[in-house]
């Protein structure tokens, strides 16, 4: 069987830089080497997209090291849209070299300018094939006030909380204070267009709140305040059916936060103490077929193309309160999307086949 070229697509200007390229590294690890060739593409934290080396543990994640794209001088040249799909790379000596002929993108990208719509845009300009989500679900489902928004309108319980705009804050801090105390005791102030929990506090009482709305703004013009959900924190993953075949959910998987006061970064990324995944969810029959249910009703309700990780708040009293979706969730090999699916029979690698065989047929 004549392989496909697939181009791994990682870094990127967003301050999730880091995680991208950690991703990149499982995905460079475990990409089945027998069905596909790779070409593996960096974008610097300046926006140059620069030829990378197909070297998995270059891109390892630890706390002592952060993985970066280095701007190592070359500079991937993407084909014309009607042309052939070559990709080819000029160097720093000035030559131009032919890289093959692309079958299609995964664009392993966090944030803005790759969760957004900004990279599908591009690729769908370009007319070169891609996986994962589109224009529209992406560019939703980053934005937590419009992810909201198209849950709320579908039926779907979220978190209570409010949307506050930079001026807004800086006209009226004290009105909008005396809203924030209407939430609860305890708060979250999270950016609007963030993942990873960058730029996330937990606020106490109103405690600390100035500079959790400072550190929010330094990621987003638009912050979201919402109020503590008590319950089980659990998610499912969704994955895009090939043609002709509905999307599919995963078994649930389970946040258990032993001494952490919320899932931060440290928790997800470098193996901090305090929170345990644990996949599958200790749940019983019936809530799972609830939880896949309304995971796949939300990835409906943002127009879902590709995966999804759909975020739940379980209440002792068995209601369901979708937190959010990630349209490219953490995807390293220990993340949670990846462990419910291989809790639902999917190996790591066989994940990402899925991935790139549902891109190139759509």
């Amino acid at each position: 069987m004549d392989k496909q070229t697939v181009v791994v697509l990682f870094g990127g200007r967003s301050s999730e830089h880091s995680i991208s390229s950690a991703t990149a590294g499982g995905v460079l690890r475990a990409i089945d080497r027998e069905r596909y060739e790779v070409i593996p593409v960096g974008i610097t934290r300046e926006g140059a997209f620069v030829l990378e080396e197909d070297r998995p543990d270059k891109f390892a994640l630890d706390a002592a090291r952060l993985p970066e794209v280095d701007d190592n001088g070359t500079r991937v040249l993407w084909p014309e849209p009607g042309g052939d799909r070559t990709l080819r790379v000029t160097r720093a000596d000035g030559s131009v070299t032919g890289l093959g002929e692309i079958d299609v993108v995964l664009p392993l990208l966090h944030g803005l300018h790759g969760e957004d719509g900004a990279i599908q845009g591009f690729f769908d300009v370009l007319e070169v094939p891609y996986a994962g989500c589109g224009i529209l679900d992406s560019a939703i489902c980053l934005d937590k006030h419009f992810t909201k928004l198209a849950l709320s309108a579908a039926g779907i319980a979220v978190s209570p909380g409010i949307t506050i705009r930079r001026a807004q804050w800086e006209a009226d801090a004290s009105r909008l204070r005396s809203d924030i105390a209407a939430l609860g005791s305890v708060v979250f102030v999270k950016p609007a267009s963030a993942g990873s929990s960058v730029g996330v506090s937990r606020v106490v009482d109103g405690d600390g709140l100035d500079e959790a709305m400072r550190i929010a703004f330094a990621e987003d013009e638009k912050v979201l305040v919402e109020s503590k959900v008590d319950g089980r924190e659990i998610e499912v993953g969704v994955l895009a059916g090939r043609a002709g075949e509905g999307a599919r959910a995963s078994l649930p998987g389970e946040v258990v936060l032993t001494s952490r006061s919320f899932y931060d970064f440290e928790g997800k990324y470098l193996g901090g103490d305090g929170v345990d995944i644990v996949c599958p969810a200790d749940v019983d029959d019936a809530l799972i077929r609830r939880l896949r249910e309304v995971a796949l009703r939300a990835f409906e309700a943002v127009d879902g193309k590709g995966l999804a990780r759909v975020d739940f708040f379980v209440t002792p009293e068995g209601e369901l309160v979708v937190n959010e979706l990630n349209t490219m969730p953490g995807f390293t090999p220990i993340s949670m999307f990846p462990k419910c699916w291989v809790a639902s029979g999917l190996s790591y690698s066989d994940l990402i086949t899925e991935l790139v065989e549902v891109g190139m047929q759509r």
